[in-house]
């Protein structure tokens, strides 16, 4: 969220509606349907190896320009301009021609962790894998299974109960030395398919969960001040957790932002970076300096990147060590950052996730772009300008097809922007080698000052029997509290289907693949209603109230599924 609340807005002007069926489910959400013109034809996707990709060998590449002041450049692409970048190290000095020690780069996102569960924000560095495992759906319905009471901080003029945007809960199967060395029980030691729920929330406690039952497995750990975003498990098993602060206020307390790192063996916050940085272009009274993106950690070469809401990307070498025997982990992060500049500013900083091909990273803006840089440099590659004056808080998805990195990502409308008629939110689908747009498919949605329209859920790309399909969840389409949950060719952006919510959602939505060979979406609502529905048509197979709005999006490990409402409460869901 950002410092003027994510009770904001974004939208995008004539959706292309193809077919006029209207359908009912199993609520009263009218769905169109248009065409799935290559329906049981997902793109021709391609795994690929942590190989780093030669800038010289991307399409158009050409050096960068250099300013007098020495920092870096070149154009700004969708708009006139430059934008321009420089690199630090962390005591904040300039840093020419910049190369990390050894070539940072991401594998194929399958190979992202080496433990089971669903450890950062959509699960990979493809950010597609909120789900984890099969489900047995054989009824196709929740029940509540467990809950576990969490609490609420006031903060910049507003409330903020149980979980809220990203939200998402982290569910980890962790080997046998580890548990042993976080000191579990002895039955959760010896139980292989012992699974644990870490989950950052507003009231500034970290929550360690049996999945199973909802009992604590460990006390909350002290964050101090609000989480918003989702946090991320060192995806070599190590017991460490990342999670960014996303407020600094309690009631009349206050304190300085930091991104946390906590030891899950001591149970502990032991190291962290600042959210108050000089270099940061970001010039807010308050000092904001939030971080609700996940991170992504390089195992290969101990490299964490996050970037922050003051508009710094940080990339740190965590010279992180674990030994289960000696029952100890450690970490001491040496930091490295870049800023960039540009000339249609209103307010620096990115909230997005990063999502990784290889050694290119992407991230959306408060400022409406999608840039691309290199790990490796932290050179800028690309950067398009997305929407002039809105935002893009939402993490690109990201799908590999004929061997060519693709983005799926959108805008919200930003109070920074000019406030006029007509607002529209764009979904899009962009080449991550060239930036080029594929296609851009714009929806109608309103301006709130209070709660942002437009694409704050991430995108979800189809597997299986809609593989050609990618779902889009965005707020504040047709009044200020409806939405419209969309099925999108992915080749051509036409609609498959298009269903009007009648409670706006920013939760994303997420596939669970059934033991039947079929797969099932699920998403929540700000009426606090749990949907269970059929990604082939739209139409719910059934429901489940949470109470209050689910601003978070939920995780799933087999037939598990877990997330927190505005009800302060985290819910075990079974899946039947």
């Amino acid at each position: 969220m950002d410092r003027f609340g994510k009770r904001s807005t974004r939208a995008l002007a004539g959706v292309i509606v193809i077919g006029v069926l209207a359908l009912t489910g199993c609520g009263s959400d009218p769905i169109t349907t248009g065409t799935r013109p290559h329906a049981g034809e997902a793109p021709a996707g391609a795994t690929f190896d942590r190989t780093p990709i030669p800038l010289t060998q991307i399409p158009g590449y050409t050096p960068p320009g250099r300013t007098d002041d020495g920092r870096a450049t070149r154009p700004l692409l969708g708009t006139s301009g430059e934008i321009s970048w420089q690199v630090f190290n962390q005591d904040s000095i300039p840093l020419t021609d910049y190369s990390a020690p050894q070539p940072v780069s991401w594998g194929d996102p399958s190979d992202y962790t080496s433990i089971p569960g669903v450890l950062a924000w959509r699960g990979n560095n493809a950010r597609t894998a909120p789900t984890y495992g099969q489900a047995n759906l054989t009824e196709k319905k929740m029940s509540i299974a467990w809950t576990h009471d969490i609490g609420a901080v006031a903060a910049e003029g507003s409330y903020f109960p149980g979980a809220g945007w990203t939200g998402q809960p982290l569910l980890v199967n962790w080997p046998q030395a580890t548990k042993a060395a976080m000191g579990l029980s002895a039955a959760q030691t010896a139980d292989p398919s012992f699974t644990e729920v870490i989950y950052p929330v507003f009231d500034g406690h970290v929550y360690r969960l049996d999945l199973a039952t909802g009992q604590e497995t460990k006390p909350p750990m002290e964050g101090q001040w609000g989480f918003k975003g989702t946090g991320s498990i060192d995806p070599r098993g190590y017991p460490l957790l990342y999670a960014g602060q996303g407020l600094n206020q309690d009631g009349a307390r206050s304190g300085p932002f930091e991104y946390r790192i906590f030891d899950l063996i001591q149970n502990k916050q032991v190291a962290h970076i600042s959210g108050t940085d000089e270099v940061s272009g970001r010039k807010d009274p308050t000092g904001w300096g939030a971080f609700d993106s996940s991170a992504l950690v390089d195992a290969h070469t101990d490299t964490l990147v996050e970037p922050g809401e003051n508009g710094v990307i940080y990339q740190a070498k965590l010279n992180a060590s674990f030994d289960p025997a000696a029952k100890t982990v450690s970490v001491d992060p040496s930091i490295t950052k870049m800023t960039y500049r540009h000339p249609y500013a209103f307010q620096y900083g990115i909230e997005s996730s990063t999502s990784a091909w290889k050694n290119l990273m992407y991230a959306g803006d408060n400022d409406g772009n999608l840039i691309c840089w290199d790990a490796t440099t932290l050179q800028i590659v690309w950067a398009r300008q997305l929407s002039f004056g809105n935002d893009s808080d939402t993490t690109p998805t990201l799908g590999v097809e004929n061997g060519r990195p693709y983005l799926y990502t959108g805008t919200s409308v930003a109070e920074s922007g000019v406030q006029r008629q007509g607002q529209v939110a764009h979904l899009v689908k962009v080449d991550g080698l060239t930036g080029d747009v594929v296609w851009d498919h714009t929806v109608p949605t309103m301006f709130d000052f209070h709660v942002k329209g437009g694409v704050l859920a991430t995108s979800l790309l189809g597997k299986g029997e809609v593989g050609d399909l990618v779902f889009y969840n965005v707020g504040r389409t047709t009044a200020p509290s409806e939405g419209t949950l969309l099925a999108l060719d992915r080749v051509t952006g036409a609609v498959a289907w298009s269903r009007s919510l009648s409670k706006y959602s920013w939760s994303s939505p997420v596939l669970v693949s059934g033991t039947d060979g079929h797969q099932y979406g699920v998403f929540g609502d700000s009426d606090g209603v749990l949907h269970l529905f059929n990604p082939v048509d739209g139409r719910d197979y059934s429901t489940l109230s949470l109470g209050k709005n689910i601003e978070a999006s939920v995780a799933v490990y087999n037939n598990m599924l877990v997330v927190a409402s505005y009800n302060q409460k985290i819910y075990g869901i079974k899946l039947s």
